[in-house]
């Protein structure tokens, strides 16, 4: 039986993944870990998923959009962005800029980030950018939402938050509250837990946590480790 104060939030979670408050259609741009990790949650809340991919008839394609439902496409990127409420950037993260100016007009659209601008550097990977993908990507992208999301953790923990052993967050930071809110019912929706840190230019910092994981975890002298954000409660 579960406790009076444990109940809203079971109770949340149940209706958000059973009635969403309403249904969009999402461009998932790029059909890689990423992308197939995030395209069938989204549906599985009720969203229409529109695959972004090169070529949408290759077989690899093919068999993510029969994994993700009977609604589920592909199409080239620029169709699919077209197409879409919310864009989903699940691509190479030094080619954010081109990508984003190749999909067209994404004014009005939310854009969700979760890529990190990484490089090979003397002591293991690092920072490529001068600024952050998130700031890149809203000025390739300027009428556009951006909110960086979804690129501190492993795709594997994204769909099996209860293996990390308690509440998984997802920092978001973008300049509109109102996306982020958005992008926040999404992550919950996935039993997740949204934590919002501000504005696009905060971006920079969310980026570097996913390097520390994985020079620390890759690193040959290193200790690997695991880590999450909590709330105050």
């Amino acid at each position: 039986m579960l406790s009076n104060k444990l109940l809203p939030v079971a109770l949340l979670y149940l209706l958000t993944s059973l009635f969403p408050v309403y249904a969009e259609t999402i461009a998932v741009i790029g059909t890689g870990e990423v992308g197939g990790a995030l395209g069938p949650e989204f549906a599985a809340q009720g969203h229409l998923i529109i695959y972004g991919s090169r070529d949408p008839s290759r077989a690899k394609v093919q068999r993510l959009v029969k994994q993700t439902g009977e609604e589920a496409s592909a199409l080239l990127p620029a169709q699919a962005a077209a197409r879409a409420d919310i864009v989903v950037l699940a691509v190479p993260g030094l080619m954010v800029e081109e990508i984003t100016k190749s999909l067209g007009d994404l004014s009005g659209k939310i854009i969700i980030d979760p890529t990190n601008p990484l490089r090979r550097g003397s002591a293991g990977l690092e920072h490529a950018v001068a600024t952050s993908n998130g700031e890149i990507i809203q000025a390739a992208a300027p009428g556009a939402h951006v909110v960086k999301a979804f690129n501190t953790l492993n795709y594997r923990t994204m769909i099996d938050p209860e293996t990390s052993g308690g509440p998984v967050s997802i920092p978001l930071v973008g300049d509109s509250d109102k996306a982020k809110h958005r992008v926040a019912q999404l992550v919950t929706g996935m039993g997740l837990e949204p934590i919002d840190l501000g504005g696009i230019e905060n971006a920079r910092w969310v980026e570097g946590m996913l390097i520390l994981w994985i020079n620390n975890r890759y690193g040959s002298e290193r200790e690997g480790f695991e880590f999450h954000l909590r709330k105050t409660r």
